[in-house]
């Protein structure tokens, strides 16, 4: 009775926890991180407001920070027009699909000490996570039409 309470417990845990496609992106994305680029799905130039906080200009260079162990990081925004004042988030890496390797990542503004003032997040679409490169994506609404929002980062 002992081995099969056991083995019952023993499956639930490994069945609860993260999978092991989810622990080893948590490994990757350790570490500083520079958002490169901001692309979309329109032609032309957008004037967006990202994770509504500044501009796509201003997200461009941006310096991120990644900490996994306890699902914090920060970033700092660049640019002549930006102010440089460093910003605090929580995240969730959650798998959707294990063959495709599609990821929904969850990215909620905190304070320094990790308190959101509003408890609200930006679900984003992890589609690209290698061990130099990552790839956001995000679709939002522009008059009534879907637009994706990509955002390609490098490690530092």
């Amino acid at each position: 009775m002992k081995r099969l309470l056991l083995g019952f417990l023993t499956i639930c845990l490994l069945s609860c926890g993260a999978s092991k496609t989810v622990r080893d992106s948590r490994k990757i994305i350790k570490g500083n991180w520079t958002l490169d680029k901001v692309t979309s799905s329109v032609i032309g130039e957008l004037k967006i407001t990202l994770l509504n906080d500044a501009s796509k200009a201003c997200f461009e260079g941006s310096s991120w920070q990644f900490i996994p162990n306890n699902n914090t990081g920060n970033y700092t925004l660049s640019g002549a027009d930006c102010d440089g004042v460093q910003r605090y988030f929580v995240f969730t890496i959650d798998e959707i699909d294990e063959v495709t390797g599609l990821y929904d990542f969850l990215l909620k503004p905190t304070d320094q000490r990790g308190k959101s003032e509003t408890n609200r997040g930006f679900r984003l679409s992890l589609t690209s996570l290698t061990d130099t490169s990552m790839q956001w994506e995000q679709t939002v609404s522009l008059e009534g039409k879907p637009v994706t929002l990509k955002m390609n980062f490098y490690k530092q």
